[in-house]
């Protein structure tokens, strides 16, 4: 499915794009059970007012660089075929390289990701981040930065894909919240081409 056929979704000084059926089910199923179970997960502390606290989700990065965010400098493990393929697959998408994959694997309800933008400055001036989604569905937030209001909201379902260009990490702030609701693992894999610093 060409970029072009994704749904834009119309917000200002923002380039996002949405793709639900990126993934037919069959191939879904695949790839999120092989990535859960051959994973080397880990779950590192940050620290927060001087306190340590564990991440609250499980996290892997593989890529081609060491990638440094949150006060965590993450060593990248090597490309798996799979995550090989799957990167390819995504680079042939968005016409761009990608050298890393951040995976983050939400347990249940409880685990979560705080507002944040994707703005280090390894990721470069206009970041490309490629977020695939397998397994349950969560919600994603937008908000402008230096707003507390909820912006939009969308539902990333299993096989889904959203894209975020331009200048939208200079604008926008994102999440994945805590819910009381009942729901099922998820994997985020999000790509993305990191420029190391000196």
């Amino acid at each position: 499915m060409p970029l072009f056929d994704a749904v834009p979704l119309d917000l200002p000084d923002a380039g996002l794009h949405y793709l639900p059926d990126w993934l037919d089910g069959a191939t879904a199923d695949r790839w999120l059970a092989f990535l859960l179970a051959e994973t080397p997960w880990e779950q590192p502390q940050v620290r927060l007012y001087g306190r340590l606290y564990p991440l609250p989700r499980q996290v892997a990065w593989y890529g081609d660089a060491a990638y440094r965010y949150s006060g965590l400098t993450h060593r990248p493990l090597p490309w798996t075929p799979l995550l090989a393929e799957i990167r390819a697959t995504v680079e042939a998408l968005v016409g761009q390289p990608l050298n890393g994959v951040l995976l983050n694997h939400y347990r249940d309800g409880r685990d979560s990701m705080g507002w944040h933008s994707d703005d280090e400055a390894e990721l470069g001036r206009d970041p490309l981040i490629v977020s695939l989604s397998l397994g349950g569905a969560r919600r994603f937030d937008l908000r402008r930065i230096g707003q507390s209001r909820i912006t939009h909201s969308l539902l990333l379902e299993h096989g889904s894909l959203l894209v975020m260009a331009g200048a939208t990490q200079h604008h926008w702030q994102h999440r994945v919240a805590k819910t009381r609701r009942p729901c099922a693992p998820r994997l985020n894999l999000t790509f993305r081409q990191v420029h190391p610093q000196p």
